[in-house]
């Protein structure tokens, strides 16, 4: 008997954005860190956020433990809502301010086209900079909007790059 193939419609998603991510630990205190993302930042993407479609827990590695998610959100403007709310807005602020021992990562990718990719504290190089170099997320590398559309949010960002580091946003 034949395999029996099936393709998604994706018709009615013209903007879906699939964005992986992943918390590598590379320090020991990095595993206090991973298991301290807390209930309320997993418990926030369980209640379904207005424009997540579905999300998927993934290990990538077991040693080093390097934990994540794959999540399918309607349009990229609900993401960003979701990443510039509570619980996560906290949570990012904290993680830019000291990765304690861990790496964090993403990448997304846009039904009509593009693809983003941000890569914080990480020590060993991690999907697409595996093979493409890497250059500094400033100026308007800073944000996933300014790195694939070349322009700016009108939601307020969860930190700027001047309060990061200290300088002029550009």
């Amino acid at each position: 008997m034949p395999v029996k193939r099936m393709t998604a419609d994706l018709s009615d998603y013209p903007d879906l954005v699939v964005i992986l991510l992943g918390m590598r630990v590379h320090k020991p205190r990095g595993m206090l860190r991973l298991l301290g993302i807390g209930p309320k930042l997993y418990k926030s993407h369980h209640d379904r956020p207005d424009g997540l479609l579905s999300h998927e827990d993934v290990v990538w590695s077991m040693w080093p433990p390097h934990w994540g998610a794959r999540q399918y959100w309607r349009d990229l403007d609900s993401l960003e809502r979701w990443t510039r709310s509570e619980p996560h807005r906290e949570w990012w602020q904290r993680f830019l301010r000291d990765s304690g021992g861990t790496g964090f990562w993403h990448e997304a990718y846009f039904a009509r086209g593009g693809i983003d990719s941000v890569y914080d504290d990480m020590a060993a190089a991690t999907g697409l900079g595996r093979f493409a170099p890497t250059v500094p997320a400033r100026g308007r590398l800073f944000s996933t909007r300014g790195r694939t559309r070349g322009t700016t949010s009108e939601i307020a960002p969860a930190v700027t790059e001047s309060a990061l580091y200290g300088t002029t946003d550009k």
